[in-house]
């Protein structure tokens, strides 16, 4: 049985936070990935919220990406796309938010992470946030989170991310505009998100809706090629090469 993983919401203060966790390094089954993106959606047109935080649980690793158990568990097309469909849903709903989304991080991020937080308006972490798109070593690829990866990072770091399937540590991230700050620890981090989500918060929202509508520009064509990504990944994860790769991953190979 896939472990389905925990979301909490909470709106307090103009604030909305989505909180999603998982015991396997806060990694993301499908039924999860949906329940993350309906929060989205919900905080969107709830006139509470002016600002909405992002974060998982703990103090270690913010993704672990996909989940492993759900990649070797689907046996159709259907299945695949259905699970694959998830994090597209995910970096649909951030990039349609007409709200500010801040990404708190406070560990490392791995593949469908990496999109997730990049699909985000702003983003903090730690220094020992490192990420890396382990997609292509997995013998599937990048493809869905591309697009917001490769906004914040640019085309050629999003090559070299992609085709090496390398960890980049936080002082990189931030270099290439994917972190907005970093911090020496989660504390410190803490208080800084704090200052950032209150700052939101008592903004003129109507200033930031066309702000952000301004920083998206360009990217509604996204409608159609995420889902296109989704297709190509679907039935990539139903080989064998791919899926001897995921065994192999989940079992501490490489």
């Amino acid at each position: 049985m896939i472990e389905e993983g925990t979301l909490e919401t909470l709106v307090e203060n103009g604030i909305g936070t989505i909180v999603f966790g998982h015991p396997k390094s806060n990694s993301l089954p499908g039924s999860l990935l949906r329940k993350i993106a309906e929060a989205v959606r919900e905080f969107s047109r709830d006139q509470q919220v002016r600002v909405v935080l992002l974060k998982s649980e703990g103090n270690k690793a913010f993704c672990a990406g996909a989940s492993f158990d759900e990649l070797l568990s689907v046996k159709t097309l259907e299945e695949s796309e259905y699970f694959f469909g998830g994090f597209a849903e995910v970096v649909l709903a951030l990039r349609d938010c007409p709200k500010v989304v801040v990404a708190r991080v406070q560990g490392k991020v791995v593949g469908g992470g990496v999109g997730v937080i990049s699909a985000c308006d702003y983003v903090l972490a730690t220094e020992n946030a490192s990420v890396k798109l382990s997609e292509i070593a997995l013998g599937i690829g990048p493809f869905i989170i591309g697009p917001p990866v490769e906004r914040k990072v640019g085309k050629v770091a999003y090559a070299e991310m992609g085709l090496d399937a390398d960890w980049r540590d936080a002082a990189w991230a931030k270099a290439h505009g994917l972190f907005v700050e970093t911090y020496p620890d989660v504390a410190t981090l803490d208080v800084s998100v704090a200052k950032v989500l209150e700052h939101f918060a008592s903004a003129n929202p109507e200033a930031l809706y066309h702000l952000k509508t301004i920083l998206w520009k360009e990217t509604e064509h996204w409608k159609t090629l995420v889902p296109e990504r989704v297709k190509i990944t679907a039935k990539l994860a139903l080989t064998d090469f791919v899926q001897r790769k995921v065994q192999s991953f989940k079992q501490g190979g490489s």
